[in-house]
């Protein structure tokens, strides 16, 4: 129990009233603690704002149109993570745009250009046109511990380096992109985020960027969402490298649906779902591996598969034209066909 906790628990059954004063003055030492502390929590804040504050921008993204020098069309942050001048945002702030554009928090504004963006993930790089931005450092998101302090630092409804403050309330959430993938670990915490903060680092006491604000959930207080750290430095270079991140595809729609009982009892199945191939592209891995509709996927390199969730996850760590092996159900009878995943074009939802 901490000490305004302990003070309160001791009057509880007191009938007699005493000033906040003679509280107070009844226990110095505890109320002398709690300043401290929350002098203690107002400096580690300014700290941070101090050295992440620079680091962060807003970007103005407009369409070009003959004649005319452009029209805005949306605003979000972002924040620069490299003394190249990259810059990490969210895929959403800049999707469509033909013109970028960052202001610095000195107030100087800046021609940007769009290196890469991964929907599947809902982060993009941009470059701005000097390498002299101050940048911040990552943290270790697998770190992370529910109630740790979480600091947002962005440009919510046009306000430039507007700060909050709140916890991480919640690890390891998932939640869809836009184009249907499931994105992992998702950090949630309470400081709030309003329209604009997308694309701007949710940073820890140390000035550390743990993660990327990315969403909010509307008509939903106090819930808000990052995309971890550990993904952004996993995706960052793909992005500076090849403007993509590159997955592999099986060529499949499917969906999971559950094995009947007696098929996973005769076949000693490790699971009671799967992942039942609805079509086929013929001219895809799974075409080639002879893969049909109305199979079920059990397995893919002897991993376990039950939705197309777990597809995507071999997917995105697996060598692209590595050869795998995928464990089907066909006709009450397990069979294991040999697959080479391609690269895919596009994210979809589909395997």
């Amino acid at each position: 129990m901490d000490n305004i906790g302990h003070r309160l628990f001791q009057h509880t059954g007191d009938s007699s009233q005493k000033s906040v004063q003679e509280r107070h003055a009844a226990s110095p030492n505890s109320g002398e603690s709690d300043a401290d502390l929350l002098d203690a929590y107002s400096r580690a804040v300014v700290r941070v704002v101090e050295s992440v504050g620079p680091a962060v921008v807003s970007v103005v993204v407009g369409k070009n149109s003959p004649g005319w020098r452009g029209e805005q069309v949306g605003a979000g942050s972002g924040v620069a993570v490299s003394p190249e001048g990259y810059i990490l945002t969210n895929n959403h702030v800049v999707q469509g745009a033909g013109r970028i554009e960052i202001c610095t928090a000195d107030g100087t504004a800046l021609p940007a250009r769009l290196v890469g963006a991964d929907p599947a993930t809902d982060l993009a790089v941009l470059r701005a046109g000097t390498a002299d931005l101050p940048y911040a450092s990552f943290g270790d998101s697998g770190a992370l511990a529910v109630g740790q302090l979480a600091i947002a630092i962005g440009n919510p409804l046009g306000f430039d380096s507007t700060v909050s403050t709140g916890v991480l309330s919640a690890l390891g959430r998932a939640f869809r992109s836009r184009d249907g993938r499931l994105i992992e670990n998702i950090i949630q915490h309470t400081a709030p985020l309003n329209p604009g903060n997308s694309g701007g680092p949710l940073v820890d006491s140390r000035g550390r960027v743990i993660g990327i604000n990315t969403a909010i959930i509307p008509m939903a207080q106090g819930i808000c969402f990052s995309i971890p750290s550990n993904t952004a430095s996993w995706v960052l270079p793909q992005l500076v490298a090849d403007g993509r991140v590159r997955r592999g595809y099986l060529g499949i729609a499917g969906q999971s649906q559950p094995l009947p009982q007696h098929l996973v009892a005769a076949l000693g199945l490790a699971a009671n779902q799967a992942v039942e191939v609805v079509s086929v592209n013929r001219a895809s891995p799974a075409g080639r591996a002879g893969l049909r509709p109305g199979d079920r996927i059990i397995a893919i390199n002897e991993t376990c598969v039950t939705c197309v969730d777990d597809l995507h996850r071999f997917l995105a760590a697996w060598p692209i034209a590595e050869p795998a092996t995928v464990t089907i159900v066909r006709n009450q009878r397990r069979i294991t066909l040999p697959i080479v995943p391609a690269e895919a074009v596009a994210c979809t939802a589909s395997g």
